[in-house]
């Protein structure tokens, strides 16, 4: 899940900086920069995939449920 959630987050702008064991950190410059970890697990538990959505989304000044709507329809 965290591979597929970065192939989502790119369509933002995301890249992969960086990746420290299996934890992968993504930036973007996309309305200023903004840097995000997410675990390369699958799958990404609930609790962790809400908090993550929830700071992109307030990052790209769109609601949550729009951002959820465009990943997961």
């Amino acid at each position: 899940m965290g591979s597929e959630l970065v192939k989502l987050l790119r369509t933002y702008g995301y890249e992969v900086s960086r990746q420290t064991g299996s934890h992968l950190r993504l930036t973007t410059q996309t309305k200023g920069e903004h840097h995000i970890t997410i675990p390369n697990h699958s799958p990404i538990k609930v609790g962790t995939l809400s908090p993550i959505l929830s700071e992109v989304a307030i990052h790209l000044e769109i609601s949550r449920n729009d951002l959820m709507n465009e990943f997961f329809g």
